[in-house]
């Protein structure tokens, strides 16, 4: 996805070899904003795929992993006892098993689209599943605190699932495939109130919540070979001919021609070009200033950030984080059913 850069930042006319002349004839124009007949005839997919279906699936395990390793915090924290040492865990030991969930999602989720624009998206949700396989299995064979190693794998999964998804999605539907994703997060908390409740009386029973975790972890990881890689991400390596595949299993409907799909890959080359030529020509000052100062850019970045922003400060983290203790000071009888 690229963005527009200040009219006085100068990039160069003449675009790589490779990209052809049909190239110019998808490009949106900056000033005007209008695109052209080819880019509007692109937009023509409206139906989902089986293909696109089992894809979606398959990453949005990446937000169950998500929900299940936020989820599970609460039950532990009732649950652990004294088995982390000789007392009880204090108020500051819970949080820190909180906190540190919470830092190693903030690394991983920093390190995930810098790390994708080079690796590509398969291998780093690769990397992902591999940090909550080794998390939830160092979580539940530890005798001190290794929550942060699968707070790295929130944060990788939390940036890349939902992009995956909406790369490998056709134009119209991807919002509505990209909740597909919200709503894997909300089951993974479910699942893990549930296996809470299950093993909440049960002597270590926390070792089996947090260990449990690597299964999904596990199945996605077998799953990622089958997968296609994102298409802008092979046309961002030249790979044209892989690129046009894949487009041509997610825009299965499109005409018998083949049109649509070639003008998706001419956008999608375009698109490629400009974000390259933009990274080749300015400076990360220059681009970081074009996010605060181009109206487009701004729009766009108060949008996301306030969301995520008042999502956050709606303090439903806490709930999730806290919610069997604070059950558990109100002397109920089972803190995590109540959940």
């Amino acid at each position: 996805m690229s963005f527009s850069v200040e009219k006085d930042v100068k990039l160069p006319t003449q675009h790589n070899e490779s990209i052809d002349d049909a190239v110019a004839e998808v490009m949106r124009d900056q000033e005007t904003g209008e695109i052209s007949e080819a880019a509007v005839r692109a937009e023509g997919e409206e139906k989902v795929t089986f293909f696109v279906w089992i894809l979606v699936l398959a990453s949005s395990i990446s937000g169950l992993l998500f929900g299940y390793d936020t989820g599970v915090i609460s039950g532990t924290l009732v649950t652990i006892g004294s088995d982390l040492g000789p007392a009880q865990l204090s108020n500051t030991q819970k949080e820190l098993i909180t906190s540190a969930t919470t830092l190693g999602a903030l690394i991983g989720g920093l390190a995930a689209g810098m790390i994708s624009d080079f690796v590509g998206r398969k291998p780093v949700l690769a990397g992902a599943n591999v940090v909550f396989i080794g998390g939830a299995i160092a979580q539940a064979v530890c005798h001190t605190v290794a929550a942060m190693i699968g707070g790295i794998g929130v944060g990788l999964a939390a940036c890349m699932a939902p992009l995956f998804i909406a790369e490998l999605s056709p134009t119209k539907l991807r919002g509505r495939l990209v909740t597909v994703n919200v709503v894997f997060i909300t089951g993974g908390q479910v699942i893990s109130y549930g296996i809470g409740a299950a093993f909440e009386s049960s002597p270590g029973g926390w070792r089996w919540m947090v260990g449990l975790g690597a299964v999904p972890a596990a199945l996605q990881l077998v799953m990622l070979p089958f997968m296609p890689e994102s298409p802008r991400i092979l046309v961002r390596r030249g790979d044209l001919e892989q690129a046009q595949k894949n487009m041509a299993k997610i825009y299965a409907h499109a005409t018998p021609n083949n049109l649509r799909k070639r003008s998706r890959v001419k956008l999608l080359r375009a698109s490629v070009q400009e974000s390259i030529d933009i990274q080749d020509n300015t400076t990360f000052f220059q681009r970081f200033k074009s996010i605060l100062t181009v109206p487009v850019n701004r729009r766009a970045l108060i949008v996301a950030c306030g969301l995520q922003g008042f999502q956050q400060l709606c303090g439903f983290n806490t709930l999730i984080y806290y919610s069997a203790p604070s059950s558990r000071a109100l002397d109920l009888t089972s803190p995590l059913l109540l959940v």
